[in-house]
């Protein structure tokens, strides 16, 4: 996998990288993550590189560096910011579900008066489609619209391993979320990507997220094939 020093330090790539393994189940609990070697070779990049972005993730709980016996994955879990309940993705890995992220594709779109997202973005957006496997299985399909003013040239030189990487490295920094969920039936492109037949009714997520002044930098949709697994949602603190 390729690392960029445009995008920034290259152990902190790494670091992101890693952990995002981590968080989805790739590296599992109590197993060890690829040898340096191993780091160095893939990600093309030297050895203090790669100790470093491991140090950085050891410092963050994650990891265990053990002389002699490599470095152990401790901790497959983070605190959601904005709520003491779990993410969703986080209880399907500590189920021991193996999560994994692909970019299916990243464009320009020019919106039209008519279109409902042109109240939020104006004439355009960059729309990001990405899908969850669950256990090498599609599940989850994604389309993000993000305001982010990009030339088409510029779009073709995108490289996204993590998203909200990719925002906050953009300076888009989402402090709020709402979600509205529905059932829908979902496009004949989602039903495709998702291996299900045409005009199969999913459960719809959409999510506006916005920034510490209210404004709606980037909205989602979201379509789940719950046949596979239902959709969870825990609270740790009483429901008003």
């Amino acid at each position: 996998m390729n690392v960029n020093r445009k995008k920034g330090p290259l152990y902190l790539q790494i670091k992101e990288i890693l952990k995002d393994r981590i968080l989805h189940g790739e590296y599992a609990l109590n197993t060890n993550i690829p040898s340096e070697p191993q780091l160095e070779e893939e990600f093309n990049v030297s050895k203090i590189t790669v100790r470093n972005a491991i140090k950085e993730l050891v410092q963050e709980g994650y990891l265990e560096k053990r002389s002699g016996k490599g470095t152990k994955v401790i901790a497959n879990v983070t605190n959601a910011r904005l709520s003491k309940g779990k993410r969703f993705t986080e209880i399907l890995v500590e189920e021991g579900h193996h999560i994994t992220k692909k970019i299916l594709g990243v464009k320009r779109v020019e919106l039209s008066s008519e279109s409902a997202l042109h109240s939020i973005f104006g004439d355009h957006c960059i729309q990001v489609e990405r899908i969850y496997l669950l256990d090498n299985e599609p599940y989850i399909h994604f389309t993000h619209y993000i305001l982010l003013d990009l030339s088409e040239e510029e779009v073709k030189d995108i490289r996204i391993n993590s998203l909200y990487r990719f925002l906050e490295e953009h300076n888009i920094r989402l402090e709020s979320f709402r979600d509205e969920f529905a059932v829908a039936i979902a496009p004949p492109h989602i039903c495709e990507t998702l291996k299900l037949e045409k005009d199969t009714a999913l459960l719809k997520r959409m999510r506006h997220s916005s920034d510490d002044e209210g404004n709606v930098l980037e909205y989602s949709e979201g379509y789940y094939h719950t046949a596979k697994h239902n959709y969870i949602v825990t609270y740790n603190d009483s429901i008003q």
